[in-house]
């Protein structure tokens, strides 16, 4: 007589309980299931109640017959609230993912519905397929260290007042043109009052008095510009020339306020493996349109960070006139020399393959080929 035995099979799976949030002014929509084919189950929790996240994840445990012990992996896209959200899941231990919200799918129709129900069953179920290995579902984003987070307020904060002095300027010229005169380049005191219009007339009291409140705006906002300069050089001067500051320090063609912006944005924090993520990071990217018999190039790319890009075309321009011997300023000459046009378009070029050269210099020391460097003081 031969003995048959049957495996006991539990009701308690094993796997983990994926979890997508839907962030919201009000509320957060959380859409909970342990794997595809299984309907995600759906409920609202107050922004930041971990309480009754504790709640949602243990009856979404029971209801899907998960283990008591069933690792959490959530994910939620990047937007207003920044990181402080993922760094509060990992301190609960939970694995969870910052999506880049622009590389989402999305359905193709013309018109499709959107709600924040429909938005999160749609992460949940991505999420998934992520964990299962599919990694052309989404891309993450690198959520810096809080120390990192915080340096780049600095230059992101320089940023802001350089385009509050170039609005309040042009406001000034706007009011001026009205009058048929124009903003003087020195401006000395309370200069308006020397100020004639297009009959010769000095001008309305009203308008020097207005003329006045903007000035004092623009000194307050060159006054913070000054001390953010100051700022910035002193946090860079002490860097020793074996560390990624002091290698691109010593770049002429490279100042201070251009190298904060870059450590701060991430040249090194965000820890690259190869040239193509930092072309990546940057953008500039062509975009190509090939479909059966029509091939065509549709431009560059608008994707990207804007502070990284707007800096580094200052930098290639500061490139070309402090390294004029190297190897990208030959390059851009030999192909783009010729017409304004032709330029404009390739010191976007120039501006990608510089930022790659930059990071190389500062991660490995390899100094561009032909480039430059300042004497040691």
């Amino acid at each position: 007589m031969t003995a048959t035995t049957h495996p006991q099979s539990s009701s308690v799976n094993e796997g983990p309980l994926y979890v997508a949030l839907e962030l919201g002014l009000r509320s957060w929509t959380v859409a909970m299931t342990p794997g595809l084919g299984l309907e995600p189950w759906v409920r609202t929790l107050a922004p930041g109640d971990w309480t009754a996240w504790d709640r949602l994840t243990t009856a979404a445990r029971a209801r899907f017959r998960l283990a008591p012990t069933a690792p959490v992996r959530s994910c939620y896209e990047a937007g207003r609230d920044g990181f402080w959200i993922h760094r509060a899941l990992e301190r609960l231990g939970v694995d969870n993912l910052v999506v880049d919200s622009a590389s989402i799918e999305v359905n193709r129709r013309a018109r499709r519905m959107k709600t924040d129900h429909i938005d999160a069953c749609k992460l949940v179920v991505l999420l998934v397929r992520v964990a299962l290995g599919d990694t052309k579902a989404w891309r993450t984003v690198r959520v810096p260290a809080v120390a990192d987070e915080a340096a780049r307020q600095v230059s992101r904060d320089r940023s802001d007042l350089v385009g509050d002095r170039t609005r309040v300027i042009n406001q000034m010229r706007g009011w001026l043109a009205t009058w048929g005169t124009t903003l003087p380049a020195k401006r000395d005191g309370a200069w308006w009052d020397g100020l004639r219009d297009w009959s010769g007339a000095p001008l309305p009291e009203t308008v020097q008095q207005r003329l006045a409140r903007a000035a004092a705006r623009l000194a307050l906002v060159d006054e913070q510009i000054a001390a953010l300069n100051a700022e910035q050089a002193e946090a860079i001067a002490p860097a020793a020339a074996d560390t990624p500051v002091g290698r691109l320090c010593r770049l002429k063609g490279v100042g201070v306020t251009s190298i904060a912006t870059l450590i701060q944005e991430g040249l090194l924090w965000r820890d690259f493996a190869n040239r193509r993520q930092v072309g990546a990071m940057l953008g500039f990217t062509p975009t190509r349109y090939d479909s059966g018999t029509v091939q065509r190039d549709t431009g560059i790319s608008r994707a990207g960070s804007p502070r990284l890009q707007s800096t580094m075309v200052q930098l290639a321009w500061s490139w070309l006139r402090c390294q004029p011997e190297s190897a990208l300023a030959r390059w851009y000459h030999a192909r783009f020399g010729t017409g304004r046009r032709a330029r404009r378009i390739g010191i976007v070029a120039l501006a990608r393959k510089l930022f790659i050269a930059l990071w190389r210099c500062a991660t490995t020391g390899v100094v561009p080929t032909g480039a430059q460097v300042k004497a040691e003081a």
